[in-house]
């Protein structure tokens, strides 16, 4: 399976519209996507996800206990946030208002490969969560280590 890695540094046209990455879309293509992502809100984001990955996480949600309000909350923000946005002939995608409006996405973006998604990020808050985390970096993987996870570089 392809992943989404890596950075690049793109703007939104006056249509709200993003030119993916072409190894993005290449990515996506591997994974069966035919051209479509689904977008939703996630963590201050927009996250996109090809098609076939999609459909694995709403299966996902069916095998959740919905008597957990805190579940049915993040189902019914993260699902009711989502579009499914096809690529067009230039690799562009339309990203829906609401998306933009969440994110503060308006015209300099990131798009930040993030494994079997990616996500499109405001420039300047993307920039601003990197800051902090190069500033928190030794103490945050002291705590992930102390959780059990293991980075072998």
């Amino acid at each position: 399976m392809s992943k989404f890695r890596g950075h690049s540094y793109r703007s939104l046209d006056p249509k709200g519209r993003l030119m993916i990455p072409p190894e993005y879309r290449e990515a996506a293509a591997s994974m069966g996507s035919e051209g479509l992502l689904v977008l939703t809100n996630f963590d201050g984001c927009v996250v996109a996800y090809p098609l076939p990955e999609w459909e694995r996480i709403e299966e996902s949600f069916n095998r959740v206990n919905v008597l957990d309000k805190r579940l049915r909350n993040f189902q019914r923000f993260f699902i009711s946030g989502a579009v499914e946005a096809s690529l067009d002939k230039q690799g562009r995608v339309l990203i829906a208002p609401h998306l933009r409006s969440y994110a503060g996405l308006d015209k300099d973006v990131v798009v930040a490969g993030v494994g079997r998604k990616f996500e499109i990020w405001n420039q300047a808050v993307f920039e601003a969560r990197r800051r902090e985390m190069e500033e928190s970096f030794d103490g945050d993987m002291a705590e992930l280590a102390e959780k059990g996870f293991e980075l072998r570089l």
